[in-house]
């Protein structure tokens, strides 16, 4: 199993540990997590959490009883997650060859594998493993990110100044192809970027059956107070309570940095 040297470099610092708690990162975590209590069969279904970095949503779901099992293509991500309590397993894994037998889970993620696969026949094998491995009934969550994501980041961080930036942002507008040949961390790494419609249409090729694009941050991780309203508890909850009443809204597809796509077997 191999991936780019450029995505593994970029994991091997150690980035994706403290994300979820850095900037808009518990605004994404919060979020992912309500869909996932909305969507998900109770526990203690089986969960393979694929692409599962370090663990965060996995060691969150064993906590809450489920049986997770996570495979991950970077070793120190797994490496990581191994040390978290609770997890069944976790392993070194492909997204698109997973090892899994058939319609062995209640419940599958992908909230990392589909924007670092840039071919769309690789992504469309991760989603039809992933329908392979669920049982009849079974729950799909992955996540996306969106095409518009580095255009609104950098509208808002003035990274649009930089003209390495702007090169990068012209492909990524024109073909959804982000690549990074600077040292900058923060231009992120090799992915794809979605519009909305490509992410039923993948799934679609893969034999599941969508049943909704959601925005995780919508338009909320843009907000020059965040850090400010998301440390108040009553102004947090209210900001939620907004971004859940508008997550299927194309407007707020847009405007979101991620996606989440929740897919059934057809």
């Amino acid at each position: 199993m191999t991936i780019p040297d450029a995505i593994r470099r970029y994991y091997d610092t150690g980035i994706e540990g403290p994300r979820l708690g850095e900037g808009s990162g518990p605004l994404e975590r919060t979020r992912t997590e309500d869909v996932l209590e909305r969507h998900l069969p109770r526990a203690p279904a089986r969960v393979l959490d694929v692409g599962g970095g370090p663990g965060a949503y996995a060691a969150w779901l064993a906590s809450r009883g489920y049986e997770v099992h996570l495979r991950d293509p970077v070793e120190r991500h797994v490496w990581e997650a191994r040390a978290l309590p609770g997890l069944a397993s976790a392993r070194v894994g492909d997204a698109r060859r997973l090892e899994e037998g058939d319609g062995s889970a209640d419940a599958v993620l992908l909230l990392g594998p589909l924007y670092h696969l840039t071919d769309r026949a690789d992504r469309v094998r991760a989603l039809a493993e992933a329908r392979r491995v669920l049982r009849k009934g079974g729950i799909l969550v992955a996540a996306a990110i969106s095409r518009y994501a580095s255009l609104l980041d950098g509208l808002f961080r003035g990274l649009v100044d930089d003209p390495a930036f702007a090169a990068i942002l012209d492909r990524d507008l024109r073909e959804g192809q982000h690549r990074n040949p600077t040292a900058r961390l923060d231009y992120f790494t090799t992915a794809y970027f979605h519009q909305p419609a490509e992410l039923v249409a993948e799934a679609q090729d893969a034999g599941l059956r969508t049943e909704s694009v959601l925005a995780v941050e919508g338009p909320a991780w843009l907000l020059p107070d965040f850090a400010a309203r998301w440390r108040d508890e009553s102004r947090r909850a209210a900001l939620l309570a907004l971004l859940r009443r508008v997550e299927a809204e194309p407007a707020a597809l847009a405007l979101s940095a991620h996606l989440l796509v929740v897919a059934r077997p057809a």
